[in-house]
């Protein structure tokens, strides 16, 4: 019963994103919105974590099992793409590359300002190291 209840105030929230994908007059996916909706409610506290938790961690462990469809789909229909696949390999590896690049350049950033904001930083343990020695 519990994930149950999780399950419909997740379903609600999702509702809530295709009202507004239908009201709003922008090119935004309604499951953007919803998922807008359901951080802002996670991070004001109005939903609490413990209150979708459960229905949450099941909808993680099957997600796998939802891509099995597309990519059988996609098997299928091979002989459409058969012309463009050399394409299509180059754009996955290009979007892989810049993807972990990016990733990889915000990662050192935030670790940068977070030992900024803490003073902790290397170049005052070196200082420190030397006024020591």
């Amino acid at each position: 019963m519990k994930i149950l209840k999780q399950m419909m105030l997740i379903g609600l929230v999702t509702f809530a994103g295709e009202v507004c994908g239908v009201l709003l007059p922008l090119p935004v996916p309604a499951s953007v919105y919803g998922m807008l909706i359901l951080f802002l409610c996670l991070y004001t506290d109005v939903i609490k974590l413990s209150q979708i938790e459960d229905a949450a961690d099941f909808l993680v462990s099957v997600m796998p099992v939802m891509f099995v469809a597309p990519c059988v789909s996609l098997m299928d229909s091979i002989g459409g793409v058969r012309g463009s696949i050399l394409f299509i390999v180059l754009i996955c590896l290009l979007t892989t590359v810049t993807t972990i690049s990016v990733t990889g350049v915000v990662a050192q950033f935030v670790i940068r300002r977070g030992k900024m904001k803490t003073g902790d930083s290397r170049k005052d343990k070196e200082q420190e190291e030397e006024v020591v020695a």
